[in-house]
């Protein structure tokens, strides 16, 4: 895995952050729900993680505030940066967005600084704000990590053109698979959102492929997939996915419910 330039991405890339994104994206196909809605379930998850260690501010990040005031206040602001960022994993978000203002307003050239402040809008449900965010992250310094959640947002403010458009950028960067399963479900469910069953179907095809080694993200897009089979009408299919996922985990979401409703 590179090396990365924002608070350390061994806490949120791909297998932390996009857990949570794709626990969210769970949530969401349970309820049927808003994704504005789907939102709260994040601060339910804090308490599992809270033994992990605070994440640290990588040197390059660290060098770029120094290279940017005076020593002192930088040294100052690199260790708000940190604390910023520990909020954040430990899911308080506020906090979060709280301490890391003065960053956005004397650092604006710092990418961390921006991810860090739209995350934490992000999993609050201010989904504008975190677009914002966001969107000067990836300029300053591009990530493929961020753009499942970049697209969340504009899925959420219905901003469907700005959807397709990540999605295309997921793509041409080919990222690790984590991260294109999520992009996957994100735009996925855009399509639902506006109704369009078929194309939603269509676009999760890829996930049908049996992997060698079955992975969270693998059950998350199946469970999309037998969702919407069972929406589109198509009870048979949807039954032989949430069967499949409950032959991997038989606790995985609300599956055996889904299962009884369809007399399985």
């Amino acid at each position: 895995m590179r090396k990365t330039r924002g608070p350390r991405r061994t806490e949120r890339t791909p297998e932390h952050e996009q857990a949570k994104i794709e626990a969210r994206e769970t949530e969401q196909w349970i309820d049927e729900g808003s994704v504005r809605d789907a939102a709260v379930a994040a601060t339910q998850r804090g308490a599992a993680r809270r033994d992990r260690p605070a994440p640290e501010v990588d040197p390059e990040v660290i060098a770029e505030i120094h290279a940017a005031l005076d020593p002192q206040r930088a040294a100052r602001l690199s260790e708000r940066l940190a604390s910023a960022s520990a909020a954040l994993d430990r899911e308080r978000f506020d906090e979060a967005r709280r301490m890391i203002a003065p960053l956005v307003r004397e650092l604006p050239q710092v990418a961390a600084v921006h991810e860090v402040n739209g995350l934490a809008a992000y999993r609050l449900g201010r989904w504008r704000q975190a677009a914002q965010s966001l969107e000067l992250a990836r300029q300053l310094r591009p990530d493929p990590s961020l753009l499942p959640v970049l697209a969340d947002c504009y899925r959420a403010l219905k901003r469907w053109n700005d959807v397709d458009t990540v999605w295309r950028d997921v793509k041409a960067a080919s990222p690790q698979h984590e991260i294109m399963a999520e992009a996957r479900i994100v735009v996925a469910g855009a399509h639902a959102d506006r109704g369009e069953l078929a194309d939603a179907i269509d676009l999760m095809q890829p996930s049908q492929q049996a992997p060698k080694r079955v992975r969270a993200h693998h059950l998350r897009q199946w469970y999309v997939l037998a969702d919407l089979y069972d929406r589109a009408g198509d009870t048979v299919s949807a039954a032989r996915w949430f069967e499949r996922i409950a032959s991997h985990d038989p606790h995985f979401a609300d599956v055996r419910d889904r299962l009884r409703s369809l007399g399985r």
